[in-house]
């Protein structure tokens, strides 16, 4: 179906492309994968001629009818169901066609090719995606103006999906869906009778609904078979089995050298030292693929302990409008380390939720009980549009460190995965996982006690979501968490609410039976058995919340000394500017002395202060790395 042929591209003259080859055969699904930045959206502009390659080529089966989901959300005064159905152009043009057509032969060629493309089952297949995707039938008769962005986009995926295309090109479609919309997509991809080449970073997307992975890497596109996992799997064998021959390549070089070494000037040996020489230059060097780590995630912890709860939510009542809450009757506490993960599907009151704890909306009625002193840190796609487009990272940064240097404003940048030459960049050119890094690192900036993040996954590529779920296991503040990426929220979450019905409510079982009952069927092994398994990721979460446990009381050490010794420092320079004063030891001279011995006090004091937080420093770095 599809043939990508020593395929090569450079872009501001950096190599996305080195002679990549891949071939898609029809009806296959296939997943592409690769760390932000290597080139995927740039392949599929290839694959629809908006760019010519250097060298190389791509091709489609002659005749294969593309399909991709337009840049551009539809708008305008038609209804959702009708832009869909005009999706597919040839049953448009058919229907045009025949109500002015007269020839007899023509009117029935015309009536046969739409019985073959069930041209009357339209309407009904239109609602159903529209459906799976999230639309009740009343909003599909709305049109398109009313709805936002992200739900526009939705609709730009269905009409695509309608068109039947023989070639699906799909570009981070999970993005702009919930995990009802994703769970939908994955049966609808599973069953499409055409070929799928699905740029996604959402395991179970690729897990669920791909025969096949395509890893782009360095310029070189490799195919595995399987999902996610698998190629997973085999990647890292691949590099463990490759890792070992360089081991052993090592160890026959060094034999070789040294056999040549002692015996290169005896002329009895002359002739073997010559024949292992030249085995050593044409010893070709085994080529290994570890991946280049991927910079971290590093949420400050809050500075200030809370009593539990942070948070205290009683009959509350929530919405834009006095008298039409979203939310009502929800009873909820938040405490100092929770981790929690929202579900429900998207217009059920999710982002509303996430507003009223962030203070962007009011309480309609009810009370909301925070601590004063509480610092919360809200992340959200849209937020990523409030980035001024024309200043720089390091622009942004120095508005939070006005007195730091310049070392130091790059170092926070760097930690946070924006190199130096990418600190420089206009907010507005950096890349969408840039970006998302840039905002991290600004509002995370002084320690939140709470940090709510909305979809904080959309255009981070799988190693960086990896290095998401460490920071957030390793932050000591309270989470909360909505997400569509599975993955991420059993990873991270203990406890989950579900929105819907109007109100907000703790779900007391796991994800996984939460996404069976959506499907309308139990989960295979029951509640309980479910309840009593421990797979990795809740070991790994659990050990991570014991970690921060068995480090706290270290951590408060460090604080209260920390503490202690900024309150020394502020006696002496009360101190200091005391004798300061002109005259002071011709006027006063006793309490000059005085003075000098309590200052002597408590520099004596401030050494010991500095000195016990250096060693809890060093104690909790021990217990960190044991």
């Amino acid at each position: 179906m599809l043939h990508i042929n020593d395929l090569t591209y450079r872009i501001e003259g950096r190599m996305l492309f080195d002679q990549a080859t891949l071939f898609l055969p029809a009806k296959t699904k296939m997943g592409l994968v690769g760390r932000n930045g290597t080139g995927k959206s740039t392949l599929f502009r290839l694959i629809r001629g908006e760019i010519a390659s250097e060298g190389g080529d791509t091709s489609v089966q002659k005749g294969a009818r593309v399909g991709s989901v337009a840049q551009e959300a539809p708008g305008g005064d038609d209804s959702l169901i009708d832009v869909v159905m005009a999706a597919d152009t040839e049953r448009a043009a058919l229907l045009a066609e025949a109500e002015t057509a007269t020839e007899p032969n023509r009117i029935a060629e015309i009536q046969t090719r739409l019985a073959d493309i069930d041209s009357h089952t339209a309407e009904a297949r239109a609602g159903s995606i529209l459906a799976g995707l999230g639309f009740t039938g009343e909003e599909q008769r709305r049109p398109c103006r009313e709805f936002s962005g992200g739900w526009r986009m939705r609709v730009a995926l269905a009409a695509t999906l309608f068109a039947r295309p023989d070639l699906l090109l799909l570009d981070e479609p999970t993005n702009y869906l919930d995990l009802e919309g994703v769970m939908w997509l994955q049966t609808y991809l599973k069953s499409f009778p055409g070929a799928a080449l699905v740029i996604s970073h959402d395991r179970d997307l690729l897990n669920g609904a791909m025969q096949k992975i395509a890893h782009l890497k360095q310029g070189k596109l490799t195919v595995w078979d399987g999902g996610y996992d698998d190629f997973e799997k085999a990647l890292a064998e691949r590099q463990r089995l490759q890792m070992k021959m360089v081991e052993k390549q090592e160890v026959e070089r060094r034999h070789l050298q040294s056999f040549v070494d002692r015996f290169k000037a005896k002329a009895s040996k002359a002739k073997q030292a010559q024949s292992r020489v030249k085995r050593l230059e044409k010893m070709q060097i085994v080529a290994t693929q570890v991946e280049d780590p991927v910079a971290p995630f590093n949420f400050p912890s809050p500075q200030r302990r809370m009593a539990p709860p942070i948070v205290r939510m009683v009959n509350l009542q929530a919405g834009y409008a006095p008298g039409k809450p979203v939310l009502r009757d929800v009873n909820l506490n938040i405490d100092t380390e929770d981790r929690i993960g929202i579900l429900g599907r998207n217009g059920a009151g999710k982002s509303t939720m996430a507003k009223l704890l962030c203070d962007r909306l009011a309480p309609l009625d009810g009370h909301l009980r925070k601590h004063k002193k509480m610092q919360i840190a809200y992340f959200a796609q849209h937020q990523i549009d409030s980035l001024s487009p024309d200043m720089s990272a390091y622009q942004h940064i120095i508005e939070l460190m006005p007195d730091a240097t310049e070392a130091q404003r790059r170092a926070r940048l760097a930690t946070f995965g924006l190199p130096g030459d990418r600190q420089e960049t206009p907010a507005d050119t950096l890349s969408g996982g840039e970006k998302a890094r840039l905002l991290f690192n600004l509002i995370t900036f002084e320690g939140p006690h709470l940090l709510i993040l909305d979809e904080p996954t959309n255009h981070l590529d799988m190693d960086s979501r990896a290095a998401l779920i460490q920071a957030i296991n390793e932050y000591e503040g309270a989470v909360v968490l909505i997400s569509h990426d599975r993955h991420l929220i059993e990873s991270c979450v203990d406890r989950l609410w579900v929105v819907g019905d109007g109100t907000v409510k703790p779900y007391d079982e796991d994800i996984e039976t939460y996404r069976q009952s959506l499907l309308g069927r139990a989960p295979k092994d029951g509640p309980k058995k479910k309840a009593a398994a421990t797979d990795e990721k809740s070991v790994a979460r659990r050990s991570a919340a014991d970690q921060r446990k068995a480090l706290k009381p270290l951590r408060d050490e460090i604080a209260r000394w920390d503490k202690e010794a900024d309150r020394l420092r502020g006696i002496i320079d009360v101190i200091d500017k005391a004798l300061a004063a002109p005259g002071l030891y011709q006027k006063d001279p006793k309490t000059a002395t005085d003075l000098q011995i309590k200052r002597a006090k408590a520099v004596e004091l401030l050494d010991t202060a500095e000195m016990s937080w250096l060693e809890a420093e060093e104690k909790l770095e021990a217990a960190e790395a044991g």
